[in-house]
C-alpha cells in the first residue's frame, strides 16, 4: 500500500470513494464527498494533509485534515476518513491516521480534533477532546468529540472550536 498526496487528477475517484465509503456508514448524511469538495476550495484546506491510500493502482482510501481554531490556537480537524467498503477493516484507515498525524507533526500542529466512532479513534490516540478544555459543539455527543496531542509541549486547549464554515457547524 503507497500513500501519498491527493492529487487534482484524483478528485473524481475520491469523491465516488466517499460516496461509497459512507452510503452505508450509521451517522452520515450523505454529503461527506461534497464537503470534501467545499473544504479543498477553502482557506483551511491544506494540500499535504489530503492523503490517499493507493493498493494495486486503485485508491482504496481517503483522509483530509483541516484547519480549525480553538481559542487563539490553530488546531486540525481530521474529517472525513474514507476507505472503500470491501477494503474495510484491513488497516488502510489506520495507516491513513498515522501518516496524517507524522505529517501534522512536522508542519507544527499541536492537536488535531474529531467527531467519530468512541471505540475507533481511541486505538490512534483520541480521548474526548474536554480532557484537553475544549468545549464540545452544541449537540455533539461528548464521548465522539475526541482529540489528540500532536505535541507533547502543547500544553491544554480552553475554548469553543471555531471549524471552517463549510462544516456548517
Amino acid at each position: 500500500m503507497l500513500i501519498r498526496q491527493e492529487k487534482r487528477e484524483d478528485y473524481p475517484e475520491v469523491y465516488e470513494l466517499i460516496k461509497q465509503a459512507f452510503a452505508s456508514a450509521e451517522h452520515a448524511d450523505g454529503n461527506e464527498q461534497d464537503l470534501v469538495e467545499a473544504l479543498r476550495k477553502s482557506d483551511a484546506f491544506l494540500s499535504e494533509l489530503s492523503l490517499v491510500a493507493e493498493e494495486d493502482g486503485k485508491l482504496a482510501g481517503h483522509i483530509l485534515f483541516t484547519k480549525a481554531n480553538v481559542g487563539d490556537r490553530q488546531v486540525l480537524v481530521l474529517a472525513p476518513l474514507s476507505v472503500r467498503p470491501e477494503m474495510q477493516r484491513r488497516g488502510i484507515g489506520t495507516a491513513l491516521i498515522r501518516e496524517g498525524h507524522r505529517i501534522a507533526r512536522k508542519l507544527g500542529y499541536p492537536f488535531s480534533l474529531v467527531l467519530g466512532s468512541e471505540t475507533y479513534y481511541p486505538r490512534m490516540g483520541y480521548v474526548p477532546a474536554e480532557q484537553f478544555g475544549v468545549r464540545v459543539p452544541g449537540g455533539m455527543p461528548s464521548a465522539n468529540f475526541m482529540a489528540v496531542r500532536l505535541d507533547e509541549n502543547a500544553g491544554d486547549l480552553c475554548g469553543d472550536v471555531i471549524y471552517a464554515k463549510e462544516f456548517g457547524i
